[in-house]
Order: C-alpha cells, then structure tokens, then sequence
C-alpha cells in the first residue's frame, strides 16, 4: 500500500538519513511527487501498480458515478431502508431466502468476482448491498473505485488480523 501516510514515513525517512533535506518538497528530496493511492508490488521482478484509473482501464469503464464508503452495519443509517427496498421490497432487512432469483445472482457475481468477501454467508455487508443498490436501480456507480477501496481494505485486513490456515481450506481468526 502506497498512500499519504506512507508517501509522508518516505519523506521522513529521507529526513532523517539527511536532515538538511527538512522542509523540502519531495521533489527537492529527489522523490517523486505523490499523485495517489498505489498498490505496489512486484511479479517475478517485475514492479507492478495498481491504482484506480488502472482497474478503470482494464474493466473499460468510467472512474466516475456513485460511492458510498465508511459505512458500517448500524441499523440507524438510512441507507439501510433504501438498500432493503430496492433488494428486498420491504424498509425492514430480509434473508438471502427472500431476494428474487435475479438479486441471488447479482449477489453471487459480486461475492465471487467483484467484490469477494470472506466468510460462508451470503448475507452482505450493508457497503455491499449498497453496491447492489446501485445496479438494481440502474443509478451510474464508480464501480473502478469500488473495485480498488476493496482490494485496498482486503490487503489492510490480510497485514493486520492474524489468520491462521488448516488443511481443506477452513480459516481460522
């Protein structure tokens, strides 16, 4: 992960190995100028970014439309009531049992191949029903910047929970 935070520990580093460099545009310090949000890694020695504009060119769709991040499964939201009635009909959440077939499908596509979430249920987080909202309502989505918040949160998760692996596949936290 390459973002502000990690843009600006770069700089203090810089900093302390040469503190004449305090007070000086990465530029001057001889870094490159921080633009965005990077995933940065390395295949085989090669080095790899990925950033949003990145995913927008591969899915050749837009970085523009809606999004909705930071939200957590409080009830009080009232996203809540907007996401349930465009999913299930009703203000009140429902079960994965009273989605129509064609809303368990577009579930299961973005469970598995957009926005993959760990875990056995199917019951989405309420960011991911959100997501579902957008596509049953046919309302323009940045689905690019959806695509790239969750890979971002997915590493986060991936650096910061211990997980322990078992033979057969089965996830232990």
């Amino acid at each position: 992960m390459y973002d502000r935070k990690a843009a600006q520990l770069e700089m203090d580093e810089k900093v302390l190995i040469d503190p004449t460099l305090a007070g000086k545009s990465r530029e001057e310090m001889g870094l490159e100028p921080f633009t965005c949000t990077e995933i940065r890694s390395s295949i085989m020695g090669i080095s790899v970014f990925i950033y949003q504009e990145v995913i927008a060119y591969v899915i050749r769709r837009d970085s523009e439309g809606s999004f909705k991040d930071g939200l957590d499964n409080n009830k009080k939201i009232p996203w809540n009531e907007v996401v349930n009635q465009s999913m299930f009909n009703s203000k009140k959440k429902g079960a994965y049992s009273d989605l129509m077939m064609e809303k368990k499908m577009l579930l299961k596509i973005q469970n598995e191949n957009l926005l993959p979430k760990g875990g056995g249920s199917y019951q989405p987080y309420l960011e991911h029903r959100v997501f579902l909202h957008y596509f049953i309502t046919k309302e323009k989505e940045n689905v690019p910047k959806y695509i790239f918040i969750h890979m971002i949160k997915a590493l986060r998760d991936s650096q910061t929970i211990k997980r322990t692996w078992i033979p057969y596949g089965i996830l232990i936290s």
